[in-house]
């Protein structure tokens, strides 16, 4: 990890390019044999590289992009992310580093530029969001797959992209999570600049040649109020939906849009609707807690389970609200004397 002061040179990391030429900062996210998703340890290497950017003043634009040419940025690692579900409250602490490299990226102070050379998906859509502006290879595409997967991308796309396409496209990026193709990316304001793959390198570097001719204190402070209803969103948003996303991290739904794709299907949403019109609580697995076993007395157990997963006696439903109304009226009781 860098310390204040220290040269790209002397920087050494495991899921991320870092490299400095020409007053240009490339943050480049290596991780391509998993299209460049995001983990922990890319969270925390990326911010400490905007740290180092920060403080280089032979450093005037950043580039964000990913290794390869099948993905700029393809989300969270699933494989962390599914294991980050079982524990709710360690996903609250992975997510917010994912803020915290948000924060420092849009705070910067020095213009940023996503190169999207790739599948922009998820968090990567969070990433180029964040950054100042960007320019696409005209084969890429950006999705957005929250609902679709059981979860939201508040982690940027729902604060800000109603700020740059516009609140109706927003809505129908986000509502109906579907590929978004370079042409419309460009037409709908969601990038810049949309160019030939081939010419996408000389396309950033123009840019950034021409971001570095401006004066740096003029920039920054452009880049400062420009950035106001950027930055109101985010302080208002950020720590609540790191809170909604934890807790609903083991949900059924985010569950079953995770085993879906991890098995390559679609998700059932049909199920999920179903099961609420039909009062079967689609909330929980195998229904609402409110069982108690009227023989060894477990509480909390599955409305929709048969037996109990204690002693295993045949749960009798109606027993089991009898029996759970009695020991809450015993509890009451208890508290009251």
């Amino acid at each position: 990890m860098p310390r204040l002061g220290d040269s790209a040179d002397s920087l050494s990391y495991e899921s991320i390019q870092y490299e400095v030429e020409g007053w240009v900062a490339t943050i480049a996210i290596d991780r391509p044999s998993a299209l460049n998703s995001l983990n922990l340890r890319a969270f925390q290497e990326i911010a400490d590289a905007l740290r180092a950017a920060a403080w280089d003043d032979s450093v005037a634009v950043v580039v964000l992009t990913g290794t390869g040419d099948r993905a700029f940025c393809a989300g969270a690692d699933l494989k962390e992310h599914r294991e980050l579900c079982k524990r709710p409250r360690d996903y609250h602490k992975w997510i917010s580093e994912f803020i915290a490299m948000q924060t420092r990226l849009v705070r910067l102070g020095k213009p940023t530029v996503a190169r999207l050379n790739g599948l922009v998906l998820g968090a990567g859509t969070e990433l180029s969001l964040a950054c100042d502006l960007a320019v696409a290879a005209d084969d890429v595409v950006i999705k957005q797959v929250g609902p679709e997967r059981g979860s939201v991308s508040a982690i940027g796309v729902t604060q800000w992209l109603p700020l740059v396409v516009g609140d109706r496209r927003a809505r129908e990026i986000l509502l109906l999570a579907e590929d978004i193709p370079a042409a419309k990316a460009v037409d709908w304001g969601l990038v810049n600049q949309v160019v030939p793959r081939a010419e996408l390198d000389d396309a950033v570097r123009s840019l950034a040649e021409r971001l570095v001719s401006q004066f740096g204190e003029s920039t920054r402070q452009t880049l400062t109020q420009t950035g106001f209803w950027k930055e109101l969103v985010w302080g208002v948003t950020a720590s609540h939906a790191a809170d909604w996303l934890a807790i609903h991290s083991g949900s059924p739904e985010t569950l079953e849009g995770m085993e879906a794709f991890l098995e390559k299907r679609e998700p059932r949403h049909s199920d999920f609707r179903i099961a609420a019109r039909d009062d079967r609580w689609p909330e929980f697995h195998g229904g609402a807690p409110i069982l108690q076993c009227q023989c060894c007395g477990a509480k909390h157990l599955p409305a929709e389970h048969l037996f109990c997963g204690i002693c295993g006696t045949k749960l009798d439903a109606d027993a089991s609200a009898i029996h759970g109304a009695r020991a809450a009226v015993a509890d009451a009781v208890g508290e009251g004397s």
